[in-house]
């Protein structure tokens, strides 16, 4: 696939490279030229110096042609200007742009545009290992009825299967993070000291998941 970027910043750069890496092609686009010295030598992608909301600076970074589109420049209005022009101009499905404002990027979430709020996300994730407590929530659907969350579950539950899980507190387990990788269970995975749960559930169903990650198996449950 070949993916376009806007921002040489450091996420812009490592993005770059690690989509290169997997075999990706991709254009990164900078007001800066200065900037693209993050890259490195080794980068073969292209790098367009220009503003990346402007339809000639993406069409030179290949935009017609590009299956997705990365908005990560440091400016909020910039990043959701670009991420609409790589859509509605351009067409392109696959787009995302980070933006320093909560507030904002909830706004922009129910536009369709998926967003990345990264002070929010980087405070969020430090409370997640200071205070590991509840459910977090990483993804709702549009109509907002079901959400992708990562649940706090009680050190009770190490031992059982995923399979148990499921049944007893009625999500759907997505994947697991075990030291720092992300796995997909199956139903007969057991549940390790320090793993972090992310699950599918009904939005109106998180007060009740919480209690059940928090009690533990039922004393009567299966095995």
């Amino acid at each position: 696939m070949h993916i376009v970027i806007m921002g040489c910043g450091r996420v812009g750069s490592a993005l770059a490279q690690t989509l290169e890496q997997q075999g990706h092609t991709v254009a990164v686009v900078d007001q800066d030229p200065t900037a693209f010295r993050r890259l490195g030598s080794g980068f073969g992608g292209r790098r367009v110096t220009g503003v990346g909301f402007d339809q000639d600076t993406l069409r030179e970074a290949g935009i017609e042609e590009a299956g997705a589109f990365a908005a990560v420049s440091s400016g909020d209005n910039s990043n959701i200007i670009a991420a609409r022009v790589a859509r509605e101009m351009f067409g392109i499905e696959n787009v995302a742009a980070r933006i320093y404002d909560p507030r904002r990027a909830e706004v922009y979430q129910r536009l369709g545009i998926p967003t990345v709020a990264t002070v929010r996300w980087t405070a969020d994730q430090m409370l997640r290992r200071l205070l590991p407590s509840g459910a977090e929530p990483l993804w709702r659907d549009p109509t907002g009825g079901v959400q992708l969350a990562e649940v706090h579950a009680s050190t009770v539950w190490v031992g059982q299967r995923i399979s148990r899980l499921q049944d007893e507190t009625g999500v759907r387990v997505a994947f697991l993070t075990r030291l720092g990788e992300a796995i997909l269970p199956s139903s007969q995975t057991v549940l390790q000291e320090g793993d972090l749960v992310h699950v599918m559930m009904r939005t109106d169903d998180v007060d009740k998941v919480e209690a059940a990650f928090a009690k533990g198996p039922d004393e009567e449950g299966g095995h």
